[in-house]
């Protein structure tokens, strides 16, 4: 019987598929048809700093307006037709989650200033969520920033959420530290029990007509796994942490690889955004076949085969493989 189990901040899956942030998971019946599909846990879309302060704004504004106005003028309270964002819809569609299905359900917190993290995650642990994702979505565009004042944000995030928490706390990161490894290892201490690998940006357009800086989101390309890939294969012998391969997992054979190099699990995002929950059985399919026919009994036995563990310079494999890539080309 093919074990495809396995463990990712400290639970056990009952496969390394997972549903990840998206407009897919704000919605219950679709969360209920990935859990039939057979996915292993969800992490619900993420909660954005800037909603949770957009609607306490407009709270505010809306509590003081006409404060100034006479004492017995009692028709100036306005009616509160609005929804305010805020934290409140999120909890709810959270505890509606876990009270509907009956795998892991992870919650994602986006933001980059530290105000406010600590009581969010609170609240997420109280709404039941069974661990925290950090996406610390932070660009640096001041030059006064220095790296080390972006490594510290970081740090200094997680350090107070993991300390005000008992669930698991993984980490999003962005590929583009200076030194990944160093900057895992320094995550992995101040309470990080996984990374989430990558945080993909998504970059802003011209429009040349209007002279404005257009949204445009594009999916990610097949080809893009190559990044995750090669970063856990570095990350796997370094850190103890869990590990998430976060992109363009769209095949059986993605998940295969990510495996190999070390992934604990792998984050569905795209493909269900294309093709909805019934990719899920085909990508199970897929990869019970596979390791049936290389004779792997588990999903455990797989992890890590093709890591940079057996390598003793990792830096001059990569060059020497960034060489090959150059001349292999006609």
């Amino acid at each position: 019987m093919m074990d495809l189990s396995t463990e990712y901040l400290g639970m056990k899956l009952k496969n390394p598929l997972v549903a990840g942030p998206s407009p897919i998971t704000r919605d219950l019946d679709n969360i209920r048809a990935l859990e039939d599909a057979g996915v292993g846990a969800v992490v619900l879309n993420s909660l954005f700093e800037e909603e949770i302060a957009h609607g306490h704004g407009a709270h505010d504004h809306f509590l003081d307006h006409s404060t100034e106005s006479h004492a017995e003028s009692t028709s100036y309270a306005p009616a509160l037709d609005y929804t305010p964002v805020g934290t409140e819809p999120y909890l709810e569609h959270l505890r509606a989650v876990k009270q509907a299905v009956g795998i892991p359900v992870f919650a994602s917190l986006n933001g980059c200033t530290r105000g406010g993290w600590v009581e969010f995650a609170s609240e997420l642990e109280q709404a039941g969520a069974d661990g925290l994702e950090l996406n610390v979505y932070q660009v640096a565009t001041d030059p006064e920033v220095s790296p080390a004042d972006v490594e510290n944000n970081y740090a200094e995030i997680l350090s107070a959420v993991s300390k005000a928490v008992r669930i698991p706390v993984a980490m999003k990161l962005a590929p583009y530290f200076s030194s990944l490894p160093h900057m895992a290892k320094r995550l992995e201490e101040c309470g990080a029990a996984g990374f989430v690998l990558f945080n993909r940006f998504y970059q802003p357009d011209i429009d040349i007509d209007t002279l404005e800086a257009v949204p445009n989101l594009s999916l990610s390309a097949p080809h893009e796994v190559r990044l995750p890939l090669r970063w856990i294969a570095i990350l796997d012998p370094v850190v103890k942490a869990s590990l998430a391969a976060s992109t363009a997992v769209y095949t059986w054979a993605e998940v295969v690889k990510l495996l190999m190099v070390g992934a604990d699990v792998t984050q569905l995002c795209a493909t269900l955004l294309r093709n909805g929950a019934p990719v899920v059985p085909k990508l199970l399919e897929g990869l019970t076949a596979w390791m049936e026919e290389h004779e792997y009994e588990s999903v455990t036995q797989l992890q890590g085969c093709m890591n940079h563990r057996t390598t003793s310079d990792p830096g001059a494999f990569e060059r020497a493989n960034y060489l090959r890539a150059l001349q292999s080309y006609a």
